[in-house]
């Protein structure tokens, strides 16, 4: 029976560690416990209306007393709400019909099924504490960064931990490309989604959204969170490139010059939590062509012609500026569209002279097949120059070409101008 009395108390104790772990305030603590034992009397004796649950989780202790109107003897209709007169005066000779008996119980009587019962009741409210305890703690901190601790690492995903035990999940999608983790270590991250379907709340987190950057700079900018700089726009490629396009709200303050800081100062160690990814600060504008031509840089526009309802912008560069605005292997061209929300296409300044000397492509169709030709002039380029001019991605994404099939369209066009 000491032992049976002894698992009872145990399950008060792993109770009250818990509540040191996890925070609990003691009167969630003791509301928690008490209606776990209500719970367990209700099954064992139809109701617990008539037991009094007294907990003290400070001392890992408890105490339950059942409650009963004394009757004539032979006249007991429910033995857990009634006792008899005779066995009222067994506990206290002065006992009289009408009165009310309390009565200490002992929990461990109750044998080894209630105690387990007891268990699986404190385990299911317990772990249903803990997940609202944890999706509270989270729900409204989408978009702030924590620092966690590397916990455990799988192929589509790593495990964290934050300082209270509770467990956080960076999806391998959500990593900059080559981050290395090491059990133990403690990363940052920026919460990017909290669910809690059927009540199981999962804190997903994210080192490649541009919320992450962007809140990196606030903690290096003042004048960011000072509100004299804003963060307009931002376009990342996670670990290679990102592009930001920031407003000053103050004339005197240079809003690129502040956030990048003297010699790189500020920017530097947002560079180094982002694995080297490089990061081109820009001022912002309402101007499309001024904001497509910054976005742009380093390279030189010549010049732009937009088509707004459709936001796409052909841009024309002179041949040495053409690569630069690409970018090694478009990264480039690729941000400047995202950051600017517009298709962008890259053209070669051709000068008069060279384009009198152009060839239609139709006459190149005994060494390039039928279909290809249509589907190059399907994306308005017609002649020889045009195509040699455009970007080798744009007709390999836009004319849906494999990248063998343009190279070789390439060098047929390029010989034919060699020849000549």
């Amino acid at each position: 029976m000491a032992t049976r009395k002894g698992q009872s108390i145990s399950m008060i104790e792993t109770f009250k560690e818990f509540k040191d772990t996890k925070n609990i305030d003691r009167t969630t603590l003791v509301s928690v416990l008490e209606e776990s034992f209500r719970n367990v009397l209700a099954k064992i004796f139809g109701s617990d209306k008539n037991f009094d649950v007294i907990v003290n989780p400070d001392k890992g202790d408890f105490e339950i007393y059942r409650n009963r109107v004394v009757v004539a003897d032979g006249e007991v209709s429910d033995q857990n709400k009634e006792i008899a007169l005779s066995e009222a005066q067994k506990i206290e000779p002065d006992y009289e019909e009408g009165e009310e008996v309390s009565e200490p119980v002992d929990f461990a009587k109750f044998g080894r099924r209630a105690i387990l019962n007891l268990r699986q009741t404190l385990a299911s409210k317990i772990l249903e504490l803990e997940h609202d305890t944890l999706y509270n703690k989270y729900k409204d901190r989408v978009g702030q960064i924590v620092s966690c601790e590397v916990y455990q690492m799988w192929k589509r995903e790593i495990l964290l931990i934050d300082d209270e035990g509770n467990e956080l999940i960076l999806q391998k999608q959500e990593q900059i490309p080559n981050d290395q983790y090491r059990k133990g270590e403690t990363i940052r991250a920026v919460i990017h989604q909290v669910t809690n379907e059927n009540n199981n709340p999962k804190i997903y987190l994210s080192r490649t959204s541009p919320v992450f950057l962007q809140r990196l700079l606030e903690a290096e900018v003042p004048e960011i969170n000072d509100g004299l700089i804003s963060v307009k726009k931002i376009a990342r490629m996670p670990g290679e490139r990102a592009k930001i396009a920031v407003e000053s709200y103050d004339d005197r303050i240079d809003p690129v010059g502040a956030c990048v800081g003297v010699k790189g100062s500020r920017v530097h160690g947002i560079v180094r939590e982002m694995n080297n990814e490089n990061i081109d600060v820009i001022n912002y504008t309402t101007n499309i062509k001024l904001f497509i031509q910054r976005a742009l840089s380093p390279a030189k526009v010549s010049s732009i012609i937009l088509d707004e309802e459709n936001h796409k912008a052909e841009v024309y560069l002179k041949p040495e500026e053409v690569s630069l605005a690409i970018g090694r292997n478009g990264l480039n061209i690729k941000l400047a569209s995202m950051l600017t929300e517009y298709t962008i296409d890259v053209f070669r300044v051709v000068d008069e002279n060279e384009a009198n000397e152009d060839i239609y492509l139709d006459e190149f169709a005994d060494e390039i097949d039928q279909w290809i030709i249509d589907a190059i002039k399907a994306i308005g380029l017609d002649t020889a120059k045009a195509v040699l001019n455009a970007p080798r991605e744009m007709l390999i994404e836009k004319a849906d070409l494999e990248e063998e099939t343009v190279d070789n369209v390439l060098e047929v066009l390029k010989a034919e101008f060699e020849t000549e």
